[in-house]
Formats: structure tokens, sequence, C-alpha cells
């Protein structure tokens, strides 16, 4: 059916990308030569060049050699936002190693699901996390453990070597690896969890400087090389972090400003003092911007730019912030077995509130019916979104046929519904496993949760299905009230009745303090459906 989206390219911004035979490691030298005296990272005050930065993998590497890791093997990184974690990342790829993703959020019982998928000898993790990994450690390969130390705590610990003292372990530079960037994965990306038993995306070299070019081409009229400063609260393990802040910031010669965790005083200090031009984030983070009653004091100004990805974005939500801040949020879409961004809004062209944009260049996707997932549906019918590109994983780690049903004939099969318009702009309706069948009515809980927002005394809402005897499945909304503000259930569900077709009001409302989220922000539509389907 062709195309429609590069139509709305203007000429400077290429449709293709070629991928240059590029490892990260030889990215992260290109940029070291560029920019070397200019910062890189930036944690609380404290600032690393590119040359500083550089060094520091360099001896990171070495140091991983002479402790005897060998091409191919995997290194965990189970670190909050910090300098150590870009050193660490570089160092592991520098070396020939591949990072296994962690998230510092895991309980014992899936961090060991992790370190035994991946067969790592090695994990690089905060201190404060020590005895989660104590607790399995016997279960797993792991033999060396450097620990990162924010504060000022010197305890000791059995199989554990401090981070700086690793560093300056290697007394020779590290040895030269040859890397295929085609073939070589860089990075166990591991999901989320929130689905179920958490799978290794194998993103390689290619994969990942691939959509570093694919972003800087698509966004080229908002970034200045040398100059942008990105806001890194995303958390690095998560995909779009990894990918749209570190590994982005790094080819551009961006400085990288780190924050471990989301703060919104913190953050919002932050933007005041360093003036950051660029900040991507998730919903649960402008909701948090949006309430605060000060916003306009901070200098939110100095952005340029404000993505949304990782969960979709209430429409109410990216009104309201942008009414009070003028900054423009552009909502995009990616998986972490596509590295993860596919689609975002255009800066340099039509915005669409409820869309997460176009294909970004080099990007291929079409709608196929749910049934079959062979016939491609024409514009405005909703079916699963396939996707190809350079961004697209090698497989899944260890799992073969989980890797031939999501991947045929280089297309990827994301699980999402949603329908494209006749312009190529993407629509996201819903993960296939969340769809609720009321009645036989296919009922979307993103819809649903759109109209809950737009309710005055909303702050937060997640819509899952219950088991009903009569219907089913029937609907139900968790909602987290305003601060302040009151509502009862009878009040919402009228509210419902007036806004949307029968079959879609919620039956059962739950009004909560907070929702339970994801190390990034994503609410765990998951975890509440499990708990509610237990009461």
């Amino acid at each position: 059916m062709g195309k429609p989206w590069l139509n709305h390219y203007p000429e400077h911004i290429r449709r293709e990308i070629e991928v240059p035979d590029l490892s990260l490691p030889e990215m992260l030298t290109e940029a070291i030569h560029r920019y070397g005296d200019q910062s890189a990272i930036y944690f609380y005050g404290e600032e690393i060049t590119y040359n500083q930065l550089g060094e520091m993998v360099q001896s990171f590497a070495a140091s991983l050699q002479e402790q005897g890791l060998e091409k191919g093997d995997r290194v965990a990184l189970m670190l909050p936002n910090c300098p150590p974690y870009i050193i660490s990342y570089y160092g592991i790829l520098l070396a020939g190693g591949m990072v296994a993703q962690v998230n510092p959020l895991l309980v014992d019982k899936e961090l060991a699901h992790i370190l035994i998928d991946s067969g790592s000898k090695t994990i690089v993790i905060y201190e404060p996390l020590l005895p989660v990994l104590h607790a399995i450690i016997d279960q797993t390969e792991i033999e060396h453990v450097i620990v990162v130390r924010l504060g000022e705590n010197e305890a000791k610990h059995d199989q554990a070597v401090d981070f700086e003292t690793f560093l300056k372990k290697a007394t020779t530079p590290p040895d030269p690896v040859a890397i295929d960037s085609v073939e070589d994965t860089a990075v166990l990306q591991y999901t989320g969890g929130t689905t179920g038993r958490s799978k290794g995306a194998m993103l390689t070299h290619r994969n990942l400087v691939a959509n570093v070019i694919q972003q800087y081409e698509y966004f080229q009229d908002v970034l200045t090389p040398g100059e942008d400063r990105v806001l890194t609260v995303i958390p690095l393990f998560h995909v779009y972090g990894m990918t749209s802040c570190m590994n982005l910031s790094l080819y551009t010669g961006a400085m990288s400003i780190l924050l471990p965790r989301f703060d919104l005083e913190e953050v919002l200090q932050t933007i005041r003092d360093v003036q950051p031009t660029s900040f991507p984030g998730v919903p649960t983070m402008y909701i948090a911007l949006n309430s605060h009653p000060k916003l306009s004091e901070y200098q939110v100004d100095s952005i340029k730019i404000c993505n949304s990805g990782s969960a979709p974005m209430p429409q109410e939500v990216l009104r309201s912030f942008e009414k009070q801040t003028g900054a423009t949020i552009l909502e995009g879409y990616g998986l972490s077995e596509t590295s993860p961004t596919t689609h975002c809004n255009p800066f340099f062209g039509t915005r669409k509130l409820g869309s997460v944009g176009i294909g970004v260049p080099g990007t291929d996707y079409k709608i196929v019916d749910l049934a079959e997932g062979t016939k491609e549906l024409a514009p405005g019918e909703i079916g699963e979104v396939l996707i190809k590109g350079p961004q697209v994983m090698k497989g899944y780690w260890n799992m073969p046929e989980e890797t031939a049903q999501t991947l045929q004939d280089g297309w990827l099969s994301t699980g999402d519904i949603a329908y494209m318009d006749e312009d190529g702009y993407l629509f996201i309706v819903d993960r296939k496993k969340d769809l609720i069948i009321a009645s036989g009515y296919n009922v979307y809980p993103r819809e649903v949760e759109e109209v809950l927002y737009e309710h005055p005394a909303i702050e937060e809402a997640v819509v899952v299905g219950v088991p009903d005897s009569y219907r089913g499945e029937t609907v139900k909304a968790v909602v987290v009230l305003k601060e302040g503000a009151s509502c009862k259930e009878e009040e919402l569900i009228a509210y419902c009745r007036k806004n949307m077709a029968a079959y879609k009001i919620p039956r059962i409302i739950e009004f909560r303090d907070e929702l339970p989220k994801t190390s990034v922000g994503k609410i765990l539509r998951r975890k509440i459906r499990e708990e509610s389907q237990n009461k």
C-alpha cells in the first residue's frame, strides 16, 4: 500500500538511511575525537569530559580483560543513572562483551532469572542492592562483583571489588577486539516483565547504531551537535533511556544530565540550574510536573523538545503541560525489540494528537488482520502492527521458538493493536493481551482511560478487564484522585455514561492512593489486573 508517511518528510531529511559498519565503541571514539574537551556527563555538579570518559572506558575494558573476560561474555549491569553506568556499558562493549541490562528494582527471584538466563559471570551493581544479589548468587554463575558506591559507605563484601579500585587495576590498554556490527550482540535488553517471563532481546551493534542515526536524522532540526543538554532521568537500563538519552547524546556531543530517580523537586531544580534543552520523559512524569503549583517559576522554557514514550500519553495531560510551559511534547513509539524507536510525531510537520506519529527514516510498517496476521488492512482498519527496519532485534536470547513466532521475513510482530490513517500516522489502540471482551464487544482500555483523564478530579487511571459470569469480562477502572479532590463512584460512572458507549462504561471503580509502576514510570496494568482477578 506504499509508504504515505514519506510524503510528510521535508527534502533535507532522508527517507532511508545508510547504517555505517560501526560498533558502539567506535561510535564513542568518533565522538571523543570531535568533542574531546566538552562535557559528556553532568552528575550533581560534577562534569566529565568526552576525553575523560574515553580514558575511563578504556581502563574499565582493560580491567575486564585482565580479569578474564572473553569476546561474547555477558556482564550484568544493575545500576541507577550515574557515571559508572555509562563507563561500564561502553567498557563492557569495548572489551568484546555483551551488556545484560538489569532493572535495579528487581527482587531476588527476578534477578536470578536474568543472571541464569544470560549466563553472566560478572555483575556491576549498586551497593545497596547487594543483599538482593547475595540471596541468589549461589544459583548463578557470578564469579566477579563490581560494586558502585555513590555515597561514603566503605563497607566491604566478599567476592566484591570497589568500582574505583577496579578502574585502576589494569596496567596496559585493552586488547583490540574485532566486532562484527551486524552479527555481534551488544545488549541483552530484557523485556520489562510486565507481561510475564522476561525475555532478552538481542540488540546488535548495528541495531543500536542504526536507531541513533535514525533519531538524529529525524530530529536534526531541533538538535545542535556539541551544544545540547539532555535531562536524563529515564533509567539507562530501560531501552528508551539507553538509546534516546545516552547513545544519542554521545553521538551528537551532548551533555547528559544524569539523575538516578524521578524526584519532582530535584527535577525542577535541575531544570532551573542546568537548563537542559531536551527532556525525554514518560506520561507519569508529565502528570507530576503538571500538578506542581509553581511549575512556571523553574524556567522550563529552556527545553526545546519533550519526547514522550514507553506508555500512551493521555491527551488531556499533554494539553495541560503545553499550556503551562509553552513546550512541545512529541509522542513516540517503540519497543525493546526495536532498539527502541520506530515512530514519533514530527517536529518538522503535522502533529496529530492521539497518534504516535510516523515512521522514522528507514522504518517500514503495516497493519494486518488480528485473526491470521497475513492480510494487510486499509487505512482506518484496526489490526496488529508489524514493523521492519535496521533497528529490529536479531531475536530473543536462547528462545528460538519465540523468535520464530515474533520475526517472520524480517517483519516484527509487535502485539500492539492499532490503525493507520491515510497519511500514514499510527494510532495505538491497545496491547493485544489487554483487550477486554465484554458481552461480545471489544473494549480498548486506552479509550476508556482517555475519558477518565478528562475528569477534573482524576490524577491517574488504569482500566482492566475482570471475569464476569454473565458478560465474560467486565470493565474495571482503578483511579488516583488529584490532591484535595473528591469524587464518588456513582459520580464517576455517571460521568462515563455521558461520554462513552454503554458497553465501555466501568462497572467497578476502585480508588487508590497510588498505582504500581515500573521503574520507568509505566503503570503496571498486568499487576492491577491480577490483583483484581484474585479478589
